[in-house]
């Protein structure tokens, strides 16, 4: 029986897959870690996601099945790891911000991927049927702190940031 979460589980409202994957266990290759903080972002309703404005070569993915990752840089030097959410069509992606690995607590996407030595070359993978990135059932978390996302400018007061002491 996989332990991999199923396709179900990311296709749902993105704020919903967001506060769910806190607790879950990231797989990356040979490295495992408990996901301790994400960020939702999502479409034409969220002006501080990639989606705003409609599907771009940067952001098709974030409309397209979910259950993929959507790797992208920040900054000019930091990548970020999201999982895509919601239906076909609908725009949604979970930032990763945090993992806590049995040596280390990266806190931060850039220090998530450098880390990992997460790069483009991961964009686009399924997370269903990948085994090498995966994220799979973890530990049930049962509270954690709702704030509104970091580093944004615009649509700052929707609080969809949640986040655990692991």
């Amino acid at each position: 029986m996989s332990k991999k979460l199923p396709y179900e589980f990311y296709n749902r409202h993105v704020v919903e897959v967001a506060k769910d994957l806190l607790g879950k266990k990231l797989v990356f290759g040979n490295i495992a870690g408990i996901i301790t903080e994400t960020e939702a972002y999502r479409g034409f309703d969220d002006e501080a996601s990639h989606a705003f404005k409609g599907s771009t070569s940067r952001s098709k993915i974030m409309f397209g099945r979910a259950g993929y990752t959507y790797i992208y840089m920040t900054y000019g030097m930091y990548y970020c790891l999201n999982v895509t959410a919601e239906d076909v069509g609908k725009a949604g992606a979970v930032l990763i911000r945090g993992l806590k690995l049995p040596e280390i607590h990266l806190n931060g996407p850039g220090k998530l991927c450098k880390y990992l030595q997460i790069t483009k070359l991961q964009n686009g993978i399924d997370l269903i049927n990948n085994n090498k990135i995966h994220i799979e059932k973890g530990v049930k978390v049962e509270q954690y702190t709702t704030t509104p996302r970091i580093g944004i400018k615009k649509a700052v007061n929707k609080p969809w940031r949640f986040y655990y002491p692991a």
